[in-house]
């Protein structure tokens, strides 16, 4: 069994927006009040991470988090990767930090956080990790559990979502290959992106989102990275089928394994 949490679930600039006198961004539900988006993956010792948004320091006092396992990226964007620095607490207590990431996001994240990533002359104060690759056609391990890649387009932009046992987490989806799609059978519960109502170029809307969960058939299925205009938590939620539920921040659930 995995315990699942919502660190964050919402899109890139969070919600409510910065000045934004937009009525969601004006609610006082706090279920309207969504983070960048990351989950949190939890069974027997271990502690994983999958991405490390600009509110990872938040969102891991928020959980009282005392121990890092490593971070899995799904790919560079800032709302994925701009929490980065906020490894240290947990550096400094256990060393490097493990990391799981393509060839491309490495190349990004040693670009911008150079002083992470390299070794030469390092700052005393900074952070190392240990880089593990992946692909799309490699599983890999993560403690003792077996982690599926599975690639997804972001617009034109490969993303790398995760299958583990019987859950699956995919973000940032606009289209999935079939060849993916079958890596995504007999699951318990899918995570998976539903921006807002209408069409974007770059992400599942709505109907795009419910008909891919329709398609693959869990048992249970949580839509994330939401923004503002996807509409209230309340009323988005009460419309949507049976065994689908609009996720919030520091919701917590588990799968049946």
């Amino acid at each position: 069994m995995i315990k699942i949490t919502f660190l964050g679930t919402g899109t890139s600039q969070g919600i409510p927006i910065i000045g934004s006198k937009h009525p969601v961004c004006l609610s006082s539900d706090p279920r309207d009040k969504r983070l960048r988006v990351s989950i949190a993956l939890a069974w027997d010792d271990y502690f994983f991470v999958i991405d490390c948004g600009p509110d990872f320091r938040q969102q891991m006092l928020a959980m009282n988090a005392r121990q890092l396992d490593g971070i899995v990226f799904t790919h560079e964007h800032a709302d994925h990767t701009a929490g980065l620095d906020d490894i240290r607490p947990f550096f400094f207590r256990q060393g490097n930090i493990n990391m799981h990431m393509s060839a491309r996001v490495q190349a990004s994240l040693k670009q911008r956080f150079d002083y992470i990533f390299n070794d030469k002359n390092k700052y005393p104060g900074a952070p190392s990790v240990n880089v593990h690759s992946i692909d799309k056609s490699s599983p890999f391990k993560l403690g003792d559990k077996q982690v599926i890649p599975i690639e997804v387009m972001h617009h034109k932009m490969p993303v790398m979502g995760y299958r583990i046992d019987d859950f699956a987490y995919l973000t940032d989806v606009k289209t999935i290959a079939d060849e993916e799609k079958d890596k995504l059978k007999g699951l318990d519960v899918l995570v998976v992106n539903a921006l807002r109502i209408e069409p974007h170029p770059s992400h599942l809307n709505l109907d795009e989102a419910l008909a891919l969960i329709e398609k693959l058939r869990p048992k249970r299925a949580y839509l994330t990275h939401i923004s503002h205009l996807l509409g209230f938590h309340a009323e988005v939620e009460k419309d949507l089928p049976k065994n689908v539920f609009l996720a919030y921040d520091n919701l917590e659930i588990t799968t049946s394994l």
